[in-house]
C-alpha cells in the first residue's frame, strides 16, 4: 500500500503561506503521504497560479489530479470571504469539487471554509473559519453549525481550520489521527512546532492589551503538566502562582481560552492517549498515572472527549511501524 495522496489544490489568488502548510507537514511525515499541488486549470499539466503576493507559482498538475486524491486541501485566496459573495466560489473550483472522488477528505483552511459552505458541503455540518470572518460567515450560511472558537473542527471526511496557523494544527491532528502521536509529536519536533495548541481562537480574538506588569500562566502551567498524576486543584495551582484564585481564573481564560480545570483535563486526555499507543499498562495504570485516579472516570472523560473508550482507542491508535 502506497503512501496516503495529499492534494493541495492553489486557486487563482492563494495566501502563499498557507499554501506551504501541507507539504510542510504531511511531506515531513513521509513516508506516510505524498503531497502534491494543482491548480484548477483543465488536463493534467502544469500552469501558472497567481498569490495574494507579488509573485506567481509554478504548479505540476492540473485539475485532473483532484481525481487521484485520498484527501483535498483548500488553502484561502483572496475574495473567498468578501462581503459580496462574489467571490466565495469561482466556476472552476465549483466545478472541481463537484469532480471530486466518493470518499475522499476534504480540509479548508480559514476563509476557504466560505467556499466549501458556499458549494452546500457544509449544510448541518460543523466547522469553523477566521474568528473576524465568523458573523459574515453565519448571516450568509445559517445552516452550518459554526463553531467560531476552535482552532479547527473535525468532522470526518470535512475538516475545517481557523485562521493561518491552526492550518498547521489541523495537519497535525491529520497526523496524529492517521498515525498516532509519536508520528505527529516527531513531525511537530522537526518543524518546531508545538504538537498541540491549547485552547481555542478566543484567545486570539481582539481584546484590550493586559496591564503592563501583569503575571502570566505559563509557568503554572508547565509546573502542573509535571504533576498530572497528582490530585491538583485551581486553588492549588493558583498557590503556586501567588496569586487569588478570581486573579488565576481571569488571567488564564485570557491566555489560554479555556479555564483552568478545562485545561488540565484535556492535557491528562492527551496524556492518557500518550500513554495508551505506547505502552502495555492497563487502564487503571494509565488512568492513575494521568490523573485520573481510576479507570472508570478515564472511561468518562475519554467518552466524553474523544466519544471511544480507552480499549477502543488502543485498538485505533496504537502502531506498530
Amino acid at each position: 500500500m502506497g503512501p496516503h495522496r495529499v492534494v493541495v489544490l492553489a486557486v487563482d489568488g492563494v495566501y502563499p503561506f498557507e499554501l506551504s502548510i501541507p507539504v510542510r507537514i504531511f511531506g515531513t511525515a513521509a513516508p506516510h503521504y505524498e503531497v502534491l499541488t494543482c491548480g484548477l486549470h483543465d488536463g493534467d499539466g502544469g500552469g501558472l497560479v497567481r498569490t495574494d503576493a507579488d509573485f506567481t507559482v509554478a504548479v505540476s498538475h492540473g485539475r485532473a489530479l483532484l481525481a487521484t486524491a485520498e484527501t483535498v486541501v483548500i488553502p484561502p485566496f483572496v475574495g473567498c470571504s468578501d462581503d459580496s459573495g462574489e467571490q466565495w466560489l469561482p466556476p472552476l473550483l465549483s466545478t472541481a469539487l463537484t469532480e471530486l472522488p466518493r470518499g475522499v477528505r476534504i480540509v479548508s483552511f480559514c476563509t476557504a471554509a466560505f467556499a466549501l459552505a458556499a458549494a452546500g458541503l457544509l449544510d448541518g455540518r460543523p466547522a469553523t473559519t477566521h474568528w473576524n470572518r465568523a458573523a459574515r460567515f453565519r448571516a450568509a450560511f445559517p445552516g452550518v453549525d459554526l463553531r467560531p472558537d476552535v482552532l479547527f473542527v473535525d468532522d470526518g471526511d470535512l475538516l475545517t481550520a481557523a485562521g493561518v496557523a491552526a492550518g498547521v494544527d489541523l495537519c497535525l491532528h491529520l497526523v496524529r489521527r492517521d498515525h498516532g502521536s509519536e508520528v505527529a509529536n516527531r513531525v511537530a519536533r522537526l518543524c518546531i512546532v508545538p504538537p498541540w495548541r491549547d485552547g481555542g481562537q478566543a484567545q486570539y480574538v481582539e481584546r484590550p492589551v493586559p496591564t503592563t506588569g501583569s503575571t502570566g500562566t505559563a509557568e503554572i502551567r508547565a509546573w502542573a503538566l509535571e504533576r498530572l498524576h497528582e490530585p491538583l486543584s485551581l486553588t492549588s495551582m493558583a498557590a503556586h502562582g501567588r496569586m487569588s484564585v478570581r486573579t488565576f481564573s481571569r488571567r488564564f481564560r485570557e491566555e489560554v481560552g479555556t479555564t483552568p480545570l478545562q485545561w488540565l483535563t484535556g492535557q491528562r486526555v492527551s496524556y492518557a492517549r500518550r500513554l495508551l499507543e505506547t505502552t502495555d499498562w492497563s487502564v487503571d495504570r494509565v488512568a492513575a498515572a494521568a490523573g485520573f485516579g481510576t479507570g472508570a472516570s478515564l472511561r468518562l472523560h475519554m467518552g466524553a472527549a474523544l466519544g471511544v473508550s480507552p480499549i477502543a482507542y488502543r485498538t485505533t491508535f496504537r502502531r506498530t511501524d
